[in-house]
């Protein structure tokens, strides 16, 4: 079993689900919890997706404490007075998902630290989730919004949108433990966050990415990238991801790197890598690697280094060519900074 979720969620009204929290989600949960949960609520073998109602909660409840889960027992008795629709996801096995309280279970795993980007098959996830206007007032439809302004108007209600999009914020759903965030807004749902990380106020991690910590990021992680413990992301820097054209190389930063302000890569880095400030790596761009004299040993694509270790990759400011030397200065990468991460 993959994993199983009981939630709480938000639907337009049409009845397509816009949101779900899930608040104490398992993965590869006990076979005897889950079986006990299928038979309380009725629900079908392999991945499937259960709305129940408040007055099932009672044999759910006692259900799960039969089968010695006192956690999820005190959620299902806790669901008993919900105002709101009750949903129970079950994940048999890792396919892409089918429906938006699949994906948004998935999503949870990743911020929940269950399992790491690359971890969970999101294949087609864009496709399921709506478009949303997320408000004062929670999730709502971006096609139902202007009568639910109205609405929230004539009532003397002020109703603020703070964002239209198909990801909620993480901590809207989702708080790691030993991380700091300058501005929730940007971080979401699905980002990674291990501990002894610090998202600074212009940085941004995007779902299905992440850090392992402790990091400091002050650049944007785009979704697939994974960094590595004690790198840092400079402020304005970012990271190529796989969404938009960036074909099917998996981005990641390596331990101990440091990626400089307004720079950017197309490559995956190995440990103990930096990059300078300003200088944007892609993977065809023409790199001359030069020996510890400071002398040309050849020229290569920048593809030809990816994963390698120990790299200072520098703009020559003489003659504006990228130049890859051998990095001995980065293996002590703000270690009293991260110490207090």
């Amino acid at each position: 079993m993959l994993s199983f979720a009981l939630g709480i969620g938000n639907q337009n009204t049409q009845g397509d689900w816009l949101d779900v929290y899930y608040p104490a989600p398992l993965f590869q949960p006990d076979a005897a919890l889950v079986d006990a949960a299928r038979k309380a609520l009725d629900a079908p073998a392999g991945n499937a997706v259960v709305s129940f109602l408040p007055e099932h909660c009672a044999q759910l409840v006692q259900a799960l404490k039969d089968a010695g889960s006192e956690e999820q027992a005190e959620l299902a008795e806790a669901f008993a007075t919900s105002q709101r629709p009750l949903i129970a996801t079950f994940l048999e096995t890792d396919q892409p998902p089918e429906s938006a309280p699949e994906v948004y279970l998935k999503l949870h795993l990743l911020s929940h630290r269950l399992v790491q980007p690359h971890g969970v098959d999101l294949t087609g996830m864009f496709g399921l989730l709506r478009n949303v206007a997320w408000t004062s007032e929670g999730p709502i439809d971006i096609e139902e919004l202007p009568a639910r302004r109205l609405k929230a108007r004539l009532e003397g209600r002020p109703l603020s949108v703070d964002c239209v999009d198909k990801f909620p914020k993480m901590t809207d759903y989702v708080v790691p433990k030993g991380v700091r965030i300058g501005d929730t807004a940007r971080v979401r749902l699905g980002a990674y966050l291990g501990e002894g990380t610090t998202v600074m106020h212009e940085g941004f991690v995007n779902f299905n990415a992440g850090t392992e910590g402790p990091g400091m990021i002050e650049g944007r992680i785009s979704a697939g990238v994974m960094v590595g413990k004690g790198s840092d992301l400079g402020g304005g820097c970012s990271t190529m991801g796989t969404l938009s054209g960036g074909g099917n190389i998996v981005i990641k930063v390596g331990e101990g790197c440091l990626i400089g302000a307004n720079a950017g890569i197309g490559i995956p880095l190995g440990d103990r890598c930096t990059v300078e400030a300003g200088l944007y790596i892609t993977a065809g761009a023409k790199v001359a690697v030069l020996d510890d004299q400071g002398q040309e040993v050849r020229t290569v694509a920048a593809r030809e280094l990816a994963g390698q270790n120990d790299l200072l990759l520098r703009r020559n400011s003489i003659n504006g060519r990228i130049e890859c030397l051998t990095n001995k200065s980065a293996i002590a990468l703000n270690e009293a900074l991260h110490a207090h991460n």
